[in-house]
């Protein structure tokens, strides 16, 4: 079976930019969820689905927001279309007999244990958050990654009466190529990998 073409290639990672301007152009909620019906499809251990997502597009949840970004973040979070933010959650065990029927034990695997259930949650919803990247840049979108907010606090104000965790933020538009740094180099295959 071939692979992707060039073009998609290009623009889901060898053009693809992390942005810090936008063009003032809405994205539609409609845009948001295909983004989420596309990302959900990438593998999690035991199909475990941890990734929670708030999208944050209304003046009124912006302002929520901006108290716990870092000082760096608040103006490019402002004028971004949306923000998502990507969490994970701690109970997502309580899914599995969906999401793993074949399994009817699996919940077993994860409830009870605290530290188990943390790092399963962290890891896979960290790997769900990066589908969701990929899945924004391929219907479009551009995407601003980042750290540099507040957890708790954003925890408490969006995940309030959850055990669901903020992770990071991703900024969701169209972005402005003129407010692009300079690409900053990556490592080479034999500076980063090996084959063993």
């Amino acid at each position: 079976m071939p692979g992707a073409n060039n073009m998609a290639l290009d623009l889901i990672f060898r053009n693809a930019r992390t942005h810090n301007g936008w063009q003032d152009k809405p994205v539609n909620d409609a845009l948001l969820m295909q983004v989420y019906d596309l990302s959900k499809w990438g593998p999690t251990s035991a199909n475990c689905n941890p990734m929670r997502i708030v999208f944050v597009k209304s003046k009124e949840a912006k302002e929520r927001l901006k108290p716990f970004l870092d000082a760096g973040n608040v103006e490019k979070t402002m004028k971004a279309p949306a923000t998502a933010i990507i969490g994970y959650d701690l109970e997502f065990y309580e899914y599995l007999g969906k999401l793993f029927p074949h399994a009817p034990d699996a919940r077993s695997w994860f409830a009870g244990n605290e530290p188990k259930t943390a790092e399963a949650a962290f890891r896979n919803g960290t790997l769900q958050g990066a589908y969701f990247i990929l899945a924004a840049r391929s219907l479009g979108l551009d995407c601003g990654p980042m750290s540099g907010f507040n957890n708790a606090k954003v925890d408490a104000e969006f995940f309030k009466g959850t055990k669901i965790k903020s992770n990071f933020l991703c900024n969701l538009g169209y972005g402005d190529p003129a407010k692009l740094h300079p690409r900053s180099p990556r490592l080479a295959f034999n500076e980063a990998a090996k084959i063993v």
